[in-house]
């Protein structure tokens, strides 16, 4: 009997890991990861569970054993894809209501974590060009770089998305994108393409802003998650520096 309790407690924490590591990798805060894991144990019974939820790891605990059990999972890869940390939430409610069972629930986050959410990269592409464009019209340029301006982020996009799987260092693939950023713009206002250099420049890498990243570390800081908030910080702090080192190679050097 009491090893049946245990095997059911240990699904119960795969579950809870499960649903965190696939909300953590997705971009959630770290106090919703911790939040979810927490609610999705109580709805199956164990009440006395704590999780501590680090960007690049997570450990889930349960009491109310001899010894207690503990588990840990790391997390090396993080995205953006907020439709898969709000289809987990919906799960969790889910399981709250009392709709999904255990096997059920398992089963969903598997479809969720298998199928991809993201749209199509040409989708991307164009929409980081369209974006491209309209934050350099909002920083007062001219209408005449916006082909220009669209262009060079779209092509800064495709480098960060290639890069990212091609070479496994941190950063490179923000610092190559800006770069390439660079070349496009320096390459469209010395033909006679485009006119002002810099607000081309300040339209095209706005698609490579840490903005969620940034948004992230403030809210677990505020949320009292003072290691995640630091962490993220420091994360979005070293891309938008690998942004800028690209974009100053090319105009110390090249321009």
């Amino acid at each position: 009997m009491e090893n049946q309790q245990h095997k059911e407690v240990y699904k119960v924490m795969d579950l809870c890991l499960q649903a965190g590591r696939i909300m953590l990798q997705s971009g959630a805060e770290t106090y919703r990861v911790e939040d979810t894991m927490t609610r999705i144990a109580l709805s199956f019974g164990v009440s006395k569970s704590h999780s501590y939820v680090t960007p690049t790891g997570i450990i889930f605990t349960v009491e109310g054993t001899e010894s207690g059990i503990t588990k840990l999972i790391r997390i090396s890869d993080r995205s953006t894809d907020l439709n898969k940390v709000a289809l987990v939430n919906s799960i969790s409610r889910s399981i709250h209501e009392g709709n999904l069972n255990l096997d059920q629930a398992e089963k969903r986050l598997e479809e969720i974590e298998i199928v991809g959410h993201t749209f199509p990269l040409s989708i991307q592409v164009a929409a980081a060009s369209l974006a491209s464009g309209c934050f350099m019209i909002m920083f007062k340029g001219v209408w005449f770089d916006f082909f220009a301006a669209m262009v060079a982020g779209g092509f800064g996009l495709l480098t960060t998305h290639f890069l990212h799987k091609i070479v496994p260092i941190k950063f490179f693939a923000e610092f190559s994108a800006s770069f390439v950023i660079g070349l496009i713009s320096l390459l469209f206002v010395s033909t006679g393409l485009g006119l002002e250099l810099d607000k081309i420049i300040i339209g095209s890498v706005m698609p490579l802003v840490p903005g969620l990243l940034l948004t992230n570390a403030v809210r677990d800081l505020i949320s009292g998650h003072l290691v995640a908030g630091l962490s993220k910080g420091a994360e979005a702090f070293l891309t938008a520096f690998a942004i800028g080192a690209g974009i100053a190679v090319v105009l110390i050097y090249l321009s």
